[in-house]
């Protein structure tokens, strides 16, 4: 397989090859936040509260295994890459940790069930980052200029969503009876062969340049892990990741409830429905949003996708009750779709940048420990919006008894759940709106940062101007004399201007 990049790097068919492991990435969160706490609570009895609190102690055992991953993914030299290596591993991890997550543990015990699909989230986790920590590391090593980047990220978006879409619909259409643990068995199984020959795929179709490992001992993975955050850029990314991926996390991990408790609308295929058209509406907005984001800034489809979201959402304040005409909230959730995309694609495109601002800071290169971090914020916004939609669905007053039995909810406890539904997600667009417009990179500053590192690794005899500076100094944090500095990377001190 290539492993120059010289050939058709810029090609659809590469594109599509570097997208597919996507699938897995996209879509397996989907599935979770959208089930799992159902399967743990509706098909198990577990109380809400209790199967909230499953994701976020795995976020703790993330903190662990995510910085030692992006670790040992910069330290890797592998005849395939390091990156791509660790993604032929992940391509089984993946399949099997999956499925475990959704074997029914026949136990009287509560406390065994809990300990259980504790450590098998945890198992489930690990495998997540074998693949994506140097999946999202692998694009900066494959391409270096910003424009196809924005191209081969907009792709990946793509089958992004498209694996969302299977995520949505496959399960919709499966579990009948939301009370039937082998219904989600059977689901699972079909999306373990799925994500096994996806990842696959891209190990097969990718390349990646040879770079110099960085030596750094695994004792300091977390200390040199933190000090990714003290790049501007990165920090401000990270809080559009959380808040952007997190608004979307609500809405997924709520749509069973919402269609279910408040609008009385799960049977009859009403709430596949909900999903189709929220998932293919995401689908279409990745189609519109990427080519215009290749042509004009890597911030517009999130400060363009946002408002228009924001509106339709706070439109379904008219029509959360039971009752309500379903076009309706078919219709609104269309728009709702297509405003999530537009948080992903501006996401995924800027990850792409950020080890080249390490870099200049650090003269390391590491796009293993800028993913791993970044993987493990993706999975602290799924493990929090988890942990907080049991929270609130406990405040409201939710009885998990009454679901097991199929029963309705309290009317009040109807009315919170849309409350939810509905705000949780605004303040966090909101949020994300607000640190996009702060974010200071885009091509004009992405180009002045290379143009720097050239001139530190003596390939561009230029002298930096006053504007470069101020530039370089904005987007990194750092004044322009600490930059270029190892130490930068291995000791956690305040650095900055």
């Amino acid at each position: 397989m290539n492993t120059s990049g010289k050939t058709g790097k810029n090609s659809f068919r590469s594109k599509c090859a570097y997208g597919f492991a996507d699938i897995y990435g996209g879509g397996a969160f989907v599935i979770i936040s959208t089930f799992f706490t159902v399967f743990l609570t509706k098909a198990l009895g577990m109380p809400v509260a209790l199967a909230g609190t499953i994701p976020l102690i795995g976020k703790v055992w993330d903190a662990v295994t995510d910085p030692i991953m992006g670790n040992i993914v910069d330290r890797t030299s592998s005849r395939f890459g390091a990156k791509r290596f660790y993604l032929l591993i992940g391509s089984f991890c993946s399949g099997i940790s999956f499925l475990l997550m959704w074997v029914h543990l026949s136990s009287g015990s509560m406390t065994a069930a809990y300990i259980f699909y504790m450590l098998m989230y945890m198992l489930f986790s690990t495998g997540f980052t074998i693949v994506m920590v140097p999946y999202n590391a692998l694009l900066p090593d494959m391409i270096e200029d910003y424009t196809e980047r924005a191209g081969y990220s907009g792709v990946r978006m793509m089958f992004s969503t498209f694996g969302a879409i299977l995520a949505g619909l496959i399960p919709s259409l499966l579990i009948r009876d939301n009370t039937n643990p082998g219904q989600y068995f059977l689901v699972a199984l079909i999306f373990s062969v799925i994500f096994f020959i996806v990842i696959l795929i891209t190990f097969l179709g990718t390349w990646e340049k040879r770079r110099e490992p960085v030596r750094v001992s695994l004792t300091k993975s977390f200390t040199q892990s933190l000090t990714v955050y003290k790049s501007r850029s990165y920090r401000i990314f990270i809080a559009i990741f959380l808040t952007g991926q997190g608004a979307a996390d609500f809405v997924t991990g709520l749509a069973v409830y919402y269609v279910d408790d408040v609008l009385n609308a799960y049977g009859g295929g009403r709430f596949t429905y909900l999903m189709a058209v929220i998932l293919l509406s995401q689908f279409v907005g990745t189609i519109l949003l990427s080519p215009l984001m290749a042509k004009t800034s890597k911030k517009l489809p999130l400060l363009l996708g946002f408002p228009i979201r924001i509106a339709a959402t706070l439109a379904l304040l008219f029509f959360s009750y039971d009752g309500a005409d379903f076009r309706v909230i078919l219709a609104l959730s269309f728009i709702i779709g297509l405003g999530m995309a537009g948080s992903s694609t501006t996401i995924y495109a800027i990850l792409a940048d950020m080890a080249d601002v390490d870099m200049l800071i650090t003269s390391l290169n590491r796009p293993g420990t800028c993913s791993a971090m970044a993987t493990f914020i993706r999975k602290i916004a799924t493990g929090l919006s988890s942990t907080i939609i049991g929270l609130l669905l406990g405040a409201v007053g939710y009885n998990e008894k009454l679901a097991a039995e199929g029963a309705r909810q309290a009317l009040s406890t109807q009315h919170g759940i849309a409350m939810i539904y509905i705000f949780a997600p605004i303040i966090l667009m909101v949020l994300a709106i607000i640190f996009t417009v702060l974010f200071p990179m885009e091509k004009k500053e992405f180009a002045i940062i290379h143009k720097d590192i050239a001139r530190r690794q003596g390939q561009d005899m230029s002298k930096a101007s006053p504007e470069e500076i101020r530039i370089i100094e904005k987007v990194t944090g750092f004044s322009y004399e600490r930059l270029w500095n190892p130490e930068n990377a291995m000791k956690f001190r305040v650095a900055e201007k």
